[in-house]
């Protein structure tokens, strides 16, 4: 299948957005490696005074991490779907949240404006048109030093692990979308892992595009290999 991109990717996620957070939380491990992540952007004393900028922040999971990992931040956060910040927007946040529809390449469009401490973008980068584009963008809302840890499926290249994603596809994630009438988003993500970058590939891409001491880290339990996360800073 050709994958989804833009309008139309963002069109899938909203009609999926009320069986969203169900979906997920049949995921084993989703929310506490979305918090593992949070944690390793380090920041200090609570995230006091910092402004995080969450980029695809869909529902509120990754909303939800940083908040666990930094609850006195100042957090925007992002998405290009109306329908998964309709979402997030029934939950409650405490006053330093606030949630923007925008696309990650196009913040200043939506007055997303920075400069921000950190950034934290989970399952973002697979999903863009042009990542090397997103990712300058994305450094260039950043102040200098600031941190950025992106949590996202990305291979380590093996081929055993290429063939545990497409097994867990095609035997629980993409049943369960067809369940919900929403197949073509996961199917949409089974291919877009399948072809995005290998881990050491995206790290390749961070350090390209001004970050330094970018380093890969794994995440536990059968996603090991499977997903990452991308720690760096801004040069």
């Amino acid at each position: 299948m050709s994958l989804l991109r833009d309008d139309s990717l963002s069109e899938a996620f909203d009609h999926a957005a009320a069986r969203y957070d169900w979906m997920v939380s049949a995921s084993p491990g989703y929310h506490g490696h979305l918090r593992r992540s949070a944690r390793r952007l380090g920041l200090p004393d609570a995230g006091r005074g910092a402004r995080v900028l969450d980029l695809g922040c869909g529902t509120g999971a990754s909303t939800a991490a940083l908040l666990s990992a930094a609850p006195l931040a100042h957090i925007t956060a992002v998405d290009a779907s109306a329908g998964m910040l309709a979402r997030a927007a029934e939950k409650p946040w405490p006053p330093g949240v606030r949630l923007v529809e925008a696309s990650a390449d196009r913040l200043g469009a939506a007055g997303v404006e920075g400069p921000f401490d950190a950034v934290f973008a989970a399952y973002l980068f697979r999903n863009v048109t042009d990542t090397d584009r997103t990712l300058k963008s994305v450094r260039a809302v950043m102040a200098p030093g600031a941190r950025i840890a992106v949590h996202e499926y990305a291979l380590s290249g093996k081929r055993m692990e290429r063939m545990l994603w497409t097994a867990v596809c095609r035997s629980v994630i993409i049943p369960l979308g067809r369940a919900t009438g929403d197949a073509r988003l996961y199917e949409h993500l089974w291919h877009s892992v399948l072809g995005f970058d290998t881990a050491a590939e995206f790290a390749g891409r961070m350090r390209e595009a001004g970050f330094s001491r970018v380093r890969v880290l794994p995440l536990p339990g059968w996603q090991t290999g499977i997903t990452h996360t991308f720690v760096g800073v801004a040069a």
